[in-house]
């Protein structure tokens, strides 16, 4: 058999290799709190509640696109990330969001956040997905996760 077929054959292989689709980042972060699934929901059920409880957020501005509810969370220290809510479940207790603008390194990023009942308390899941834009996977990884677990340990001593 000559070479050349299989020297395309194996072009043709890397080639798709190449073309196939990132596999997204999964990045999932839980706490147990306290206090009954309401008085979570209560906190972190709107929206823009998170100006109230993740301690990243200076403040929340809401306002609507195309009848979606969006956020513009101003940082401490500067800089600016907007959020679309694009499903709400204020019986289950989540909501999902996307990233329409912002300087972390991800693009594609989709979220969810959701209370329920644990024990004699609640646990609190943030879920999201994600690509790596313009750095490491490792350091978008670390990026959403550091987001994930400081804003989760605030909800957890303001919801008791």
């Amino acid at each position: 058999m000559p070479t050349f077929p299989r020297r395309a054959l194996a072009f043709a292989a890397l080639a798709l290799t190449a073309a196939a689709p990132a596999q997204a980042i999964e990045v999932q972060r839980s706490v147990d709190i306290a206090a009954p699934p309401a008085k979570v929901w209560q906190t972190i059920g709107d929206f823009c509640g998170i100006g109230t409880w993740h301690p990243a957020v200076e403040k929340c501005t809401p306002s609507e696109m195309d009848g979606k509810k969006v956020r513009l969370l101003s940082l401490k220290g500067g800089g600016a990330i907007k959020e679309e809510q694009v499903s709400r479940d204020d019986k289950v207790m989540s909501y999902t969001y996307t990233i329409l603008e912002s300087p972390l390194p991800v693009s594609d990023y989709k979220s969810t956040i959701a209370v329920a009942p644990e024990g004699s308390g609640s646990k609190v899941t943030w879920s999201g997905t994600f690509n790596a834009k313009g750095a490491p996977d490792t350091v978008a990884t670390d990026a959403v996760q550091g987001i994930y677990e400081s804003g989760l340990k605030a909800l957890a001593e303001k919801a008791k």
